[in-house]
């Protein structure tokens, strides 16, 4: 399948840094990761395939296709290097894409993804999957919402959640199942440890489907990692607690040659 010119915005100078966001959700999530680090990093945030507004295209399409858009906007951009940041699907697109393009990648942020699933984890996640083709997407998502953030924000922030929701409901049905998909038939574990690039690992202690022994794992297969578990935040972190992402995420970049 040929890549997607996918929309995408630039913010900030300096080291490219591309974010690639998860499922159902918008290039502007990034917002207020750019807003810490634009001053230091070119922040390049761009809507997935089937999202925002960018094209949609036939179902279904992998994860090697979301890759193909990413490299496909790197040299749209002319960008030799650059960190791939991810959230959720995202965190297994950047890894990935170091793992197909090495000299391209200075190194990789996987945020609340997942790998190393148990048999009953793939159960449970095909369960979610299947009850909304049978119930429908909107039947399911107070039960994701519950997955995504925590009880407190939620009740603080019905705005956002209000957001979030809309976010999902506006990508077309067959686009969100097919992501949805993808995220829930990837497993990295294979080929993890063949990804050579700097690594940072960052999930939320509550997070129940990328949980801290998710990341740990993909911690210990990674050649070159570092692992960050943010205390009391759930599977949403870069809505919920922005500030929190942005400083380990900083370092991590600032620490990285070039």
């Amino acid at each position: 399948m040929a890549a997607v010119d996918v929309a995408h915005t630039v913010t900030g100078s300096g080291p490219p840094v591309y974010m690639a966001h998860g499922i159902g959700s918008r290039k502007e999530m990034w917002q207020p990761i750019m807003a810490g680090l634009a001053d230091r990093f070119t922040c390049v945030a761009y809507d997935q395939r089937g999202h925002g507004e960018s094209p949609i295209t036939p179902v279904p399409f992998g994860l090697d296709d979301l890759v193909d858009d990413l490299e496909a906007l790197r040299q749209k951009l002319g960008h030799d290097r650059i960190h791939v940041m991810g959230h959720s699907l995202g965190g297994q697109i950047g890894p990935r894409y170091a793992l197909r393009h090495p000299d391209s990648t200075a190194s990789v942020v996987a945020l609340s993804t997942a790998a190393g699933r148990t048999d009953e984890d793939r159960r449970k996640l095909a369960a979610v999957i299947q009850r909304m083709r049978d119930e429908g997407i909107d039947q399911v998502l107070p039960a994701l919402c519950d997955r995504w953030f925590t009880p407190a924000f939620a009740e603080a922030n019905p705005d956002a959640i209000e957001r979030r929701i809309a976010q999902v409901l506006d990508t077309p049905g067959e686009q969100f199942l097919c992501v949805f998909d993808i995220y829930g038939d990837t497993e990295m574990a294979p080929w993890l440890h063949k990804v050579s690039a700097p690594c940072l690992v960052l999930t939320g202690e509550h997070d129940p489907g990328c949980s801290p022994r998710h990341n740990e794992f993909i911690h210990g297969e990674l050649p070159d990692s570092e692992l960050v578990i943010l205390e009391g935040l759930r599977h949403s972190i870069i809505v919920e607690a922005p500030e929190r992402v942005v400083g380990p995420v900083r370092a991590f970049l600032a620490r990285q040659p070039g």
